[in-house]
């Protein structure tokens, strides 16, 4: 399986994003996905995840009701919509699947 997350950028607090991870060499709806982040110097940090099949989802505290995951099957892709985002938002963040990491994408949240 290969992934790539895409969508990151620079925008100002209260803005949204809406990050997207492509799979390539499997079908997504087969499995659970999820998105991680990871801050300078700080460890990777649970974000969000959508399990397979009935699609149940999950967020890490610091972003529920902000972020939404979701998935497309048509389109083979999982999308994380980060609406009011905050500066400590700002991290590289990386879907996966299984034991598979997709290279991340870089969000930079400004005060």
């Amino acid at each position: 399986v290969q992934l790539q997350a895409s969508g990151g950028g620079l925008v100002q607090a209260g803005d949204s994003l809406r990050l997207s991870c492509a799979a390539s060499g499997s079908t997504f709806s087969n499995y659970h996905v999820a998105w991680f982040r990871q801050a300078p110097g700080k460890e990777r940090e649970f974000v969000s995840a959508i399990t397979r099949v009935v699609d149940d989802t999950f967020y890490g505290d610091s972003v529920k009701g902000r972020f939404t995951i979701s998935r497309s099957v048509a389109e083979n892709t999982v999308s994380l919509q980060m609406n009011s985002l905050k500066p400590e938002d700002t991290g590289r963040y990386y879907c996966r699947v299984g034991q598979y990491w997709g290279q991340g994408t870089l969000v930079t949240v400004s005060s």
